[in-house]
């Protein structure tokens, strides 16, 4: 038993369990979200005095910060106790195309080093720059679109939401665009 929990788990218990979470959210007038937690924990806080999208009821999606709240200490305990190696692998091609734009540290973990080191004083500007720039762009982005990448691609989708289709399918061409196009550039 203890294999499996350290093991990522195949499509055919992951896809239907996450299949009847939703449907079950959907069966109980639920909408499984989030980035709209953000949302949620400013209007707690008093937001909605200043700005009137921030005024609603919020105490009605405390289930859903509960279930945020449960995210962060699973991934706790599962980075901490439960992740058996760190290293990755990754197709012979990738690295080289990897190798080609100055990154070299591919296969020791889930982030490349040469990006998200902040305690490399080489790069630090570059970072910095690109964490918050990217992030000021994936949280825009995520509240101009209604929701964030996974949120229109589960969520959405499993409700029939055309937009989302649109959405999920923007997602994947700007993903191109950025991997195929700027990212050389960049590096």
């Amino acid at each position: 038993m203890n294999n499996f929990l350290y093991e990522p788990w195949p499509w055919y218990v992951a896809g239907p369990l996450i299949s009847l979470i939703m449907f079950a959210l959907i069966i109980g007038g639920k909408t499984f979200g989030v980035s709209s937690n953000l949302r949620t924990i400013c209007s707690a806080c008093g937001a909605g005095k200043i700005s009137g999208f921030f005024d609603f009821n919020w105490k009605a999606q405390t289930w859903n910060l509960v279930f945020i709240f449960g995210v962060l200490i699973g991934g706790y305990l599962a980075n901490n106790f439960m992740t058996a190696d760190d290293s990755i692998t990754l197709a012979s091609a990738t690295v080289d195309k990897l190798n080609a734009i100055g990154i070299s540290s591919e296969n020791q973990s889930y982030v490349p080093r040469e990006i998200f080191d902040l305690s490399n004083n080489d790069n630090l500007i570059l970072s910095i720059l690109l964490l918050s720039i990217g992030g000021f762009l994936v949280g825009f982005g995520t509240r101009y679109a209604g929701g964030c990448t996974s949120g229109h691609a589960i969520t959405g989708l499993s409700q029939l939401q055309v937009g989302s289709l649109i959405a999920v399918i923007g997602f994947f061409i700007g993903g191109l665009i950025v991997t195929h196009f700027i990212y050389p550039f960049i590096f």
